[in-house]
């Protein structure tokens, strides 16, 4: 048994995990050594409907796809530090028979679908917070180190009976919550475009891992945009369904039970065809059947693209706390007049208040004044700046708190309010916040409705990916315009368009004078000292496609809409 009575103990949890990582990678690097050859890279560039088909045709074998793949989940490991563990030995074990038979530890029914096994082959990587039976899932906690779980997650479970290959685990920040992933554990991950840039929220390692190839699909974990917030970072796909949809049974997380804002599990994709592949192949393996939460809706296909068909898109510039950087607003724009010019109608949409919902989220969500996280850690143990400087705030004492917010109601409305109503709920006082999420919901529903929308975009982050270190000054608030979907529970992806350019989004030579600046709140104002054009040159920026509820068939189409238009209007983004 380990006792977290000393900074020593935390010290050799930290070096236990960087001794079996190292290990795993030293073993897999004898295999695997050697570049990728001319078949393999034919190999690695299939999508998933062609390798899938081409495994059950005997024309590639499992061995195959663990040698490719395994190769570029070492190169991505030593480009961007995203793998908190390489299951390459599992890997091999799983497949050694020649019927890859449904995993050992699955409590599924025999069923057509299992035997068929809709995702042969497919190489698939689960973010180090998804139970994965024999290893640990440490949610980037010292205390979860060295206790493997004994049974995989719904996910994993339906993964493996589906004929998937998991070979590795990637990276998180310490207890998740974050605006780059960096941890004791296992250090930090970088980004595919920057090694001076991070990665974005608790799936950043996941997104790193598909962006250099490492695995064909990330599976993910969403409380507040961490499968649409890094992918907009690392240039890549991404989908966060509704409650229900996909399978969570198995996923943890440092602020468990939180049913007002729940974790919901969600995948990331190198391109759009592979994402609608791997949703569709999911829900066709019935989810319901691996976790009792999941509603058992069959999937439903949907054509957007019928010629002439004319769809309406609401766009939403800004979330009222902080505004789009110039290159965020100038791909949401692209995408914006892309559509326009294949005649379909974008308009503004002025939804209720986005800034006074956020505030009812951010209680909800840390209703607790963050006691569950900080009972996580043990001695000498930290978050990162962000989300301990957010901690810090909430847990001052009240009559402090409203003494600054008085200081503050004049200047700077926002930063007040908040100050005033982060603090530890009481069962009243949360049920109370519940229903006005709810009031909230209603009222999007009837705005949305009234104005006969079919999609709403926006930005999944006011900023590219900022620079290590920066994290505090961006704040977790940067995280608004997608985790304002999470209290939604709307349907909600994120797709890669362009890149930043320095001579196209640079500030103002004069912002820092401007009535613009002057207008922004205490957030806002510092949230912005990380946004430089220069150093973030050639860094992928992306869009936030959002349908309602258990809408993600229609979504996907949504992001085919788009990707067509795009491309029509020259716009195409190269991923690495």
């Amino acid at each position: 048994m380990v006792f977290w009575s000393s900074s020593s103990a935390f010290e050799r949890a930290c070096a236990f995990k960087h001794e079996q990582r190292q290990a795993s990678v030293n073993a897999a690097s004898k295999l695997f050594s050697s570049p990728l050859s001319s078949s393999e890279e034919k190999l690695h560039s299939l999508p998933i409907s062609e390798l899938v088909t081409a495994c059950k045709s005997g024309q590639i074998s499992a061995f195959d796809i663990i040698s490719a793949y395994g190769k570029k989940a070492l190169d991505a490991q030593r480009s961007t530090n995203c793998v908190a563990e390489l299951m390459l030995d599992d890997a091999t074990r799983s497949v050694s028979s020649a019927s890859w038979v449904p995993a050992a530890d699955t409590d599924s029914y025999s069923s057509d679908l299992v035997r068929s096994k809709p995702l042969l082959g497919v190489p698939v990587s689960v973010k180090d917070c998804i139970d994965i039976a024999g290893h640990d899932t440490t949610v980037g906690l010292a205390r979860r180190v060295g206790k493997p779980v004994e049974r995989s997650s719904a996910i994993v479970r339906l993964l493996e009976d589906a004929g998937a290959i998991v070979i590795a685990k990637t990276t998180v920040p310490t207890a998740l919550f974050s605006v780059d992933t960096d941890s004791k554990l296992f250090g930090t991950t970088s980004n595919p475009y920057s090694s001076d840039h991070g990665v974005g929220a608790s799936t950043g390692g996941g997104a790193a891992m598909v962006a250099c190839g490492g695995s064909k699909v990330e599976i993910g974990s969403d409380v507040a945009g961490s499968v649409r917030f890094p992918a907009h970072f690392c240039g890549v796909w991404s989908l966060k369904g509704s409650v229900g949809r996909w399978p969570v049974l198995g996923n943890q997380s440092s602020m468990m039970g939180v049913e007002a804002v729940p974790t919901l599990t969600g995948p990331l994709t190198r391109n759009l065809e592979d994402l609608e592949q791997i949703y569709k192949r999911v829900i066709d393996m019935r989810p319901w059947e691996y976790d009792y939460t999941c509603v058992p809706i069959p999937w439903r296909p949907i054509n957007l693209q019928e010629e002439g068909r004319r769809l309406k898109w609401g766009v939403i510039w800004t979330d009222g706390v902080i505004p789009p950087s110039p290159a965020c607003k100038r791909a949401l724009s692209s995408v914006a007049n892309s559509l326009r010019e294949q005649g379909h109608e974008v308009v503004d949409f002025n939804p209720p208040n986005i800034a006074e919902f956020l505030e009812v989220g951010y209680q909800l969500a840390f209703g607790d004044s963050g006691k569950q996280i900080r009972d996580n850690l043990v001695p000498t143990e930290t978050v990162n700046p962000a989300l301990a400087s957010f901690l810090d705030l909430i847990s001052l004492p009240r009559f402090f708190k409203k003494l600054l917010s008085k200081f503050y109601s004049s200047k700077d409305p926002i930063y007040a309010n908040l100050l005033n109503v982060m603090h530890a709920k009481t069962i009243p006082e949360e049920r109370a916040l519940i229903v006005k999420r709810d009031q909230f919901r209603e009222a999007w529903h009837e705005q949305w409705t009234k104005e006969g929308l079919d999609f709403v975009l926006t930005v999944p982050a006011p900023f590219p990916a900022v620079k290590h270190g920066e994290g505090l000054k961006a704040s977790l608030m940067t995280a608004s315009y997608s985790f304002l979907f999470n209290l939604l529970d709307y349907a909600a992806g994120s797709l890669p368009v362009t890149k930043v350019d320095k001579n196209l989004d640079a500030l103002p030579s004069n912002f820092l004078s401007s009535p613009e600046y002057d207008e922004m709140n205490i957030i806002c104002k510092t949230s912005y000292t990380v946004y430089d054009a220069d150093s973030m040159h050639g860094l992928p920026v992306g869009v936030q496609i959002v349908g309602r509820r258990l809408e993600e068939e229609k979504v996907l189409e949504g992001m085919k809409v788009i990707q067509s238009a795009l491309l029509q209007a020259g716009i195409a983004f190269e991923g690495k």
